[in-house]
């Protein structure tokens, strides 16, 4: 960490800045904003692009705690009802009052068909308005951890999506987006006032936001600009205030030029890869009349083929740490129990050997790349490490607009191999588990996120256990008893935890959260 680094990171954790004088902060990122209704697609972007306009009942602060937001408090009246005392006089951007009957129909249509974000209310859980200003959550059993992932579980507005004929979510493979897609009404700290997918969005400060005003920013100009060498000039020459994610090997350029710093730390992701283990028959590879990947130990195999560390070293230029579980170390207290198996392509072609494909087998891969940091780097390198051992990939790297309507649920999870990310947005392996890890339909009801769908009783067992389970020793029990099996049976291969690379003028303070969520009410610039 550098001397400007190290001042700006003081600068950030002091949270000093002048509110004195009006600015424009314009900013890029690698993928576009092609959605502008909340609930559409469950992706870290657009959602944290989205939390500045939109709000949720709770919010995360700086550091990551839950916060009061829309609801200003909340506690447990029964067992299995949870009140939440909605705070009053807020208003959305169109000047509409902020109600319970908005927070009972937002439930109702996240968990609605199309809704990428079904998981976030209990379907089994029912809302029940007390009145206007506060709403009851009644669940089927306990459930300690309800509001964990609010914080992107924002509230719309019944009468104004009622009015233009939007109730009706538009998913991530819709083609024709609706209303609410295209226009956004919250009750955020700033508005969206012009939107054009891949090209341009431009939000203002919200004067009628409900909380204090801690920045200075009047006006936000976001970019999307794909070409990692385009952001980086963008930034080196002022033109940008900020930019995300910078290529690893650009950090030192960043900081040595006057002006800018790379601000990096850990991220609270993990890069793995998975496998269709559902249908009889891969949808994209030379093996037919059965589906390779049901086989345990070609799933072993293409794990040992796979050099996690040789990918953090080249690829990652060590921004990354190699991953033996499913959730980042930081929010797991057993994880240091995990290893990953060793890197050994000796043993993989042994595996493939028995189990029938010694002379190897192709397979598709689909890869998005303008996701994760160095995305597409990533996937090349594990096609290249799967070659050695006979396995041919044919490597689909595409935006993640094009990637994410092909491989999710809307798009009939139209993959045989994929690579992926994940942040648990409840900071909680119960995310994990009930997202990633239980069986699903062809519909995408379970585990919705399962894209390759396979189906262990067990760890659905475990987690309802862990969904009710209050003693924290045993729930961790349950957990690690879940992300065992997932590892003995090599149901994925996590990769690694990617780290944070920013781009920032040393006149901008924000803060760089570890869920990699970008909130312009902490920005200041001075």
């Amino acid at each position: 960490m550098n001397k400007k680094t190290l001042l700006l990171t003081a600068l950030l954790a002091a949270g000093t800045g002048s509110a004195a004088h009006a600015e424009t902060f314009k900013f890029a990122f690698q993928g576009s904003l092609n959605f502008l209704d909340p609930y559409s697609l469950n992706e870290t972007f657009t959602l944290s692009s989205l939390g500045n306009a939109y709000e949720g009942l709770t919010r995360r602060g700086s550091d990551l705690s839950i916060e009061p937001a829309l609801a200003e408090r909340w506690e447990i009246i029964e067992p299995n009802r949870w009140r939440f005392y909605l705070r009053k006089d807020v208003k959305f951007h169109n000047g509409n009052d902020f109600t319970a009957e908005d927070v009972a129909f937002s439930v109702e249509r996240v968990r609605s068909e199309g809704s990428d974000l079904t998981t976030r209310v209990p379907g089994d859980a029912k809302v029940e308005i007390v009145d206007d200003h506060t709403v009851d959550f009644v669940l089927t059993g306990p459930n300690p951890i309800l509001h964990y992932e609010w914080d992107t579980f924002y509230i719309m507005d019944k009468e104004w999506t009622t009015e233009n004929d939007a109730v009706k979510v538009t998913s991530a493979s819709d083609t024709t987006p609706n209303y609410a897609s295209l226009n956004a009404n919250g009750t955020g700290p700033f508005k969206i006032v012009s939107h054009e997918a891949g090209v341009k969005t431009v939000y203002e400060k919200h004067d009628g936001w409900w909380d204090e005003t801690k920045h200075n920013i009047d006006t936000v100009e976001f970019t999307p600009i794909a070409s990692d060498a385009t952001r980086v000039a963008a930034l080196l020459s002022g033109e940008l205030d900020m930019v995300y994610p910078i290529p690893v090997q650009d950090i030192k350029r960043i900081n040595d030029n006057a002006g800018t710093v790379a601000l990096t730390g850990p991220e609270l992701r993990t890069i793995f890869l998975g496998m269709d283990q559902m249908r009889d028959e891969l949808l994209y590879s030379d093996v037919k009349g059965k589906n390779p990947f049901k086989d345990e130990k070609v799933r072993k195999a293409f794990y040992q083929a796979i050099d996690a560390e040789a990918i953090k070293q080249k690829v990652m230029r060590d921004l990354a740490t190699p991953s033996a579980i499913m959730i980042s170390p930081f929010l797991f207290s057993k994880a240091s129990e995990f290893e990953r198996y060793p890197y050994d392509p000796d043993n993989a072609k042994k595996l493939l050997e028995e189990a029938g494909y010694a002379d190897g087998f192709s397979v598709g891969m689909d890869c998005p790349n303008d996701r994760y940091v160095n995305d597409e780097a990533i996937c090349q390198a594990v096609a290249a490490m799967l070659a050695r051992v006979g396995v041919k990939v044919d490597l689909n790297a595409q935006p993640k607009a094009k990637y994410f309507a092909k491989v999710l649920a809307s798009g009939g999870f139209d993959t045989s191999f994929y690579l992926l990310g994940w942040t648990p947005g409840s900071l909680d392996s119960w995310n994990v588990m009930s997202n990633l890890m239980n069986c699903r339909n062809e519909a995408g009801e379970g585990s919705p996120f399962n894209l390759g769908g396979f189906c262990d009783e067990k760890v659905d067992e475990l987690t309802g256990q862990v969904l009710v389970e209050i003693d924290p020793e045993k729930r961790d029990g349950l957990i690690a008893e879940a992300y065992k099996i997932s590892h003995d049976n090599a149901y994925y291969i996590p990769l690694h935890q990617q780290g944070l690379a920013w781009g920032v003028a040393d006149d901008i303070e924000l803060v760089q959260r570890a869920d990699n969520q970008f909130k312009f009410r902490f920005i200041n610039k001075n």
